[in-house]
């Protein structure tokens, strides 16, 4: 098994996180079997360009929702990580749950 589970969806509210939002939040470390995918494809080339990352974040970003992981961006980056046989990725994590009980906003 490489992920918790495979969806097709985001489960979580609109967050509204830019791309500069983001690079805002530290990166940490997940294990692959504590996310769930919110897209059922991959794009091919996405996961074999040797630049895949060279016009994006470095980090995958996850959002933490009612105690899950939803992995939002960054799938080939989660996959290759499996196919060179790594149980964890280096994520950005948005912790919704956090944000909605200190009553703060996403940004």
């Amino acid at each position: 098994m490489i992920f918790k589970s495979v969806g097709d969806a985001r489960p979580y509210p609109e967050h509204g996180l830019s791309v500069t939002d983001w690079s805002k939040v530290a990166p940490r470390q997940l294990r692959l079997t504590e996310i769930i995918t919110t897209k059922r494809t991959l794009d091919l080339d996405a996961l074999l360009a040797d630049d895949s990352t060279y016009y994006g974040d470095l980090f995958a970003h996850v959002v933490k929702y009612r105690g899950e992981y939803y992995l939002e961006d960054g799938l080939h980056r989660a996959v290759r990580a499996a196919l060179q046989q790594r149980m964890v990725i280096h994520a950005r994590v948005l912790d919704l749950d956090v944000l909605s009980s200190s009553g703060g906003t996403a940004a």
